[in-house]
């Protein structure tokens, strides 16, 4: 019951509109059962046999008034019914929609204020079957479950109290398969609601099967493994349709057994009502009345168990809903944070650590001291920590031990929507969303005007890419950008970050996967986003390194060296094995594209270099 006192929170502004809805339901439930009895005033008032002083019927005698009265108000009660049906009906759903619509903004919004520590562990397919199959069985439950619940009590009790004020001895007789029907049909409910709420978990099953082949399809066509996913996803389709036919095949076996149930129960009223009436004590309008209201009562009664049943798969549907509802963020914002405005973009990493699970550490005593216009390289093996430490500065994930501050205030006493204004991330897995390039472009300031947008592509050197498009800035992006080069995105992204003008940036070195071309207007688009800013980037490109004024040298968590490219050759450490490793490579190309690329911006042909660069690298 705590799940539908919580629900009643949703439904409680629309609190006017239940009560219409309850009074529909009772109208509806008046009009359908007291039709019968202008049926038994037409019969026994407007026709009387005439009979003859032997007894016998010799005539009939009608009474027109009582017919044409009778008439009209049959159809006063169905256009009744049919306006009280309508209201019940528009209401219900109405209601349900309203609700529904409010759980899903609340539901969506508190998973957007959810940290990355919720979002690394839920799974994309049961958060959004929670969303959409959860919440439709709370929009139901006001108009499948409790009112058509009323309704079926409301006609139960109008009928039965109808058929006792009768005649109390073929009432008996008339209902005593009813609690049968009644317990069957809850029977029949319980047996197959398991059986939905399975249906129900496999959808979302389905939905990340489904999600997880198409997001990584050219994976999948990259190995050739159409016919696995296919395999898999013929695996939980055939699980769902086993699932719904063992559900039909419980309500085809139950379904004939209540209907002959039925049929029974009016064959036998109508018998013994027919020895009552030849022993006087039933007239055939009473008669006809009785058979009227079982007809009335058979159906609301077999589906009463499934109208109950909306309601127990509401409740579990609700525990599931509010699973979502009071996850709450690790990363909280104190109550009177400040803005964060006109920062400078000082941060210091203050013996800084962090663990996901408080057991197992990730960083242990980090130490950092970075100035404005400064450049931090990140530098270490997989799983040191580099990607952690850039996360900790936006607040992603909060350190579990020592501080971080910009400007001197703990990232923690300032707002998080102002404390990200001043981050822009660029990073290597870049995202673009479904529209077009100038809407991706100023995705973080929607109010950026043409040429603030245009400014920010040139300065990312993708604007003569971007007019060379059939389309120029109203070209479409496809899903996460497919239709565009990695290098095309990456300088996209760049743009995108460039137009916020942030103080602080943090940058995924992804130049490593891009021919030289691209690779060179990428640095020139990052050299300009750098210019004044305070820079923290993950580096794999031993140019991005050699610039850096600082380089922190990461391993297993801990910053085991730090300082520039020239002395840290010298430590022969941890990056003097790395650099002996995997850039000493580059460092061979990185001499001979200093003879060609760089030597001729050297040499006063920046300007010729780049165009020809940016024409080439347009089609990267």
């Amino acid at each position: 019951m705590k799940y539908l006192w919580r629900l009643w929170y949703y439904f409680k502004p629309y609190k006017w509109q239940i009560a219409l809805g309850l009074a529909s339901v009772f109208l509806a439930g008046a009009f359908a059962m007291g039709s019968p009895l202008i049926i038994n005033f037409a019969i026994d008032t407007g026709i009387h046999p005439l009979k003859d002083a032997a007894g016998k019927v010799t005539g009939v005698d009608v009474s027109v008034w009582a017919l044409v009265i009778a008439s009209l108000a049959v159809v006063a009660f169905s256009i009744g019914r049919g306006l009280a049906t309508f209201g019940q009906t528009y209401l219900g759903q109405r209601i349900g929609q309203d609700a529904a619509y409010d759980i899903r903004n609340d539901i969506y919004n508190n998973l957007q204020s959810l940290s990355y520590a919720y979002h690394d562990q839920v799974q994309t397919g049961q958060v959004m079957s929670r969303v959409t199959q959860d919440v439709e069985s709370v929009r139901m439950v006001v108009s499948m479950g409790l009112l058509r619940t009323i309704y079926v009590f409301v006609m139960l009790g109008v009928g039965i109290g109808g058929m006792f004020w009768v005649n109390w001895e073929l009432a008996l007789v008339s209902l005593v398969t009813l609690p049968f029907m009644a317990w069957r049909s809850w029977k029949l409910a319980r047996t197959v609601r398991p059986i939905w709420m399975a249906v129900q978990q496999n959808i979302a099953e389905v939905t990340r099967v489904a999600e997880e082949a198409l997001t990584g399809i050219r994976v999948v066509k990259a190995f050739s493994m159409e016919d696995f996913e296919s395999e898999r996803f013929y695996k939980v389709s055939e699980d769902q349709a086993n699932l719904s036919y063992d559900a039909s095949v419980v309500s085809a076996r139950e379904q004939p057994i209540l209907l002959g149930l039925g049929a029974l129960q009016i064959a036998i009223s109508m018998g013994f009502g027919a020895w009552l009436i030849t022993e006087g004590n039933l007239t055939g309008g009473e008669l006809l009345t009785f058979a009227l209201w079982l007809n009335l009562l058979q159906l609301p009664v077999r589906t009463l168990g499934f109208s109950l049943t909306f309601i127990a798969r509401c409740i579990s549907s609700a525990e599931r809903i509010f699973e979502l509802l009071d996850a709450q963020s690790a990363v909280q914002e104190k109550p009177g944070a400040m803005d964060a405005a006109n920062l400078e973009g000082h941060v210091r990493f203050e013996g800084v650590s962090f663990a996901y699970d408080n057991v197992s550490a990730v960083l242990e005593n980090i130490d950092i001291d970075a100035h404005p216009g400064q450049v931090i390289a990140l530098l270490g093996p997989p799983g040191s920590g580099k990607s952690t430490v850039v996360n900790l500065i936006p607040r992603f994930y909060d350190v579990t031990a020592g501080r971080i501050t910009i400007d001197g205030h703990d990232v923690r006493d300032l707002t998080l929507a102002s404390l990200r204004k001043n981050i822009g991330i660029v990073q290597q897995d870049v995202f673009l969303f479904i529209g077009s390039i100038r809407d991706n472009i100023g995705y973080g300031r929607p109010d950026a005007t043409e040429e603030e947008i245009e400014a920010a592509a040139k300065a990312a050197r993708i604007h003569d890419f971007i007019m060379s498009l059939p389309y120029g800035y109203d070209e479409w992006v496809g899903e996460r950008g497919v239709t565009l080069s990695g290098g095309q995105k990456q300088r996209i992204a760049i743009a995108r970050t460039l137009l916020m003008d942030p103080k602080i940036l943090i940058l995924d070195d992804s130049t490593a996967s891009v021919d030289m071309q691209t690779e060179f207007l990428i640095q020139q688009a990052l050299s300009e986003l750098m210019k004044g800013r305070t820079t923290f980037v993950i580096a794999q490109r031993l140019r991005t390194i050699m610039r850096a004024d600082e380089i922190v040298v990461l391993d297993r968590g801990k910053l085991v060296e730090r300082g520039r490219h020239a002395d840290l050759i010298e430590q022969h450490g941890l990056y003097r094995r790395i650099f002996e490793l995997e850039l000493k490579d580059q460092e061979e190309a990185l001499g001979h594209d200093t003879g060609t690329v760089d030597g001729a911006v050297a040499n006063g042909h920046r300007d010729e270099v780049a165009a020809a660069a940016q024409h080439g690298g347009g089609a990267a």
